[in-house]
């Protein structure tokens, strides 16, 4: 018995906590946690091939956010540079823009949205 069943079992608590009890419980009817819509989403992508630009494009149009995993292509540098222009051309023309994370991600985001990056230093007060 671990620690935590013996300190409920001390304070009176003696059922363990069941996550699918919880959830179907009355004051959870209407909580929808995994599937609450949203307007906007970030979704994970990975480009693999340039018929994943198609669906790269139509998601930004839908103003979601890409994050963009490069790392199948990372071993084809020329595909890979030619697809990520691409994005760059698409981005600049619906006014969205696009940002190196690390050496596997990308982050591209639509219409009107903007990324910080860089970071200015923090003033003294």
């Amino acid at each position: 018995m671990g620690l935590f069943n013996k300190l409920g079992g001390v304070l009176g608590a003696t059922k363990e906590l069941d996550v699918e009890e919880y959830m179907n419980m009355e004051e959870m009817e209407n909580v929808d946690v995994m599937n609450e819509p949203a307007d906007f989403y970030v979704k994970p992508v990975s480009l693999q091939n340039e018929s994943d630009l198609a669906v790269i494009q139509s998601e930004l149009q839908k103003k979601n956010i890409i994050l963009l995993n490069i790392a199948e292509l990372e071993k084809r540098p020329n595909t890979l540079k030619t697809m990520i222009d691409n994005l760059k051309v698409y981005v600049d023309k619906i006014n969205g823009d696009i940002a190196r994370l690390d050496n596997e991600k990308i982050l591209l985001t639509p219409t009107k949205v903007k990324i910080i990056k860089s970071r200015k230093p923090a003033q003294k007060k």
